[in-house]
C-alpha cells in the first residue's frame, strides 16, 4: 500500500476533514503503537507500512512501554488534544488501516504484545487465522 493510499483509508475511516488531519492522527497513533512495541516487532511491522509510516514506528521503538488499553487511548487523547472517545475513534481509524496492510500472520505477532483490548483497534475481535 501506498503512503497516499493509507492516509486516504485513515480519513475516510476517521471521517477526517482533509489529507492533513488524517496524517496527524495517523503520525500519533503510529508513535504512540512503536513506543508499545518492542524493537524487532515495530521493525517488522514497519516493514508492511508505507515508509512514511514505517519510520514514524521505528523511531519510537525502544524497549516496549507496557501501556494498558487505557493508558494507549489516554496518551493518544493527550497527543492530539482530543477525548478519550475521540482517541478511540482516532485509533481505530489508523490501526484498522493497519491492519489491512499487513499479513495476518504479521498482525497476530503484534497483537501478541499487545494487552486485550487492542485487537479491536485494529478491527479484530480476535488474532487472525
Amino acid at each position: 500500500m501506498r503512503y497516499d493510499q493509507f492516509l486516504a483509508e485513515v480519513r475516510d475511516r476517521g471521517e477526517y476533514r482533509d489529507r492533513q488531519e488524517a496524517e496527524r492522527i495517523a503520525q500519533t497513533v503510529l508513535a504512540v503503537l512503536g513506543r508499545r512495541l518492542d524493537p524487532g516487532e515495530a521493525e517488522d511491522l514497519a516493514s508492511q507500512l508505507p515508509v512514511q509510516a514505517a519510520v514514524i514506528l521505528v523511531d519510537q521503538a525502544g524497549p516496549a512501554d507496557p501501556l494498558s488499553i487505557q493508558e494507549f487511548l489516554a496518551v493518544v487523547a493527550e497527543r492530539t488534544g482530543a477525548t478519550r472517545k475521540t482517541a478511540e475513534w482516532d485509533a481505530s481509524a489508523v490501526l484498522s488501516t493497519v491492519a489491512e496492510a499487513v499479513t495476518g500472520g504479521e498482525l497476530n505477532d503484534v497483537l501478541t504484545q499487545l494487552p486485550s483490548g487492542y485487537a479491536a483497534l485494529f478491527g479484530r475481535p480476535v488474532l487472525s487465522g
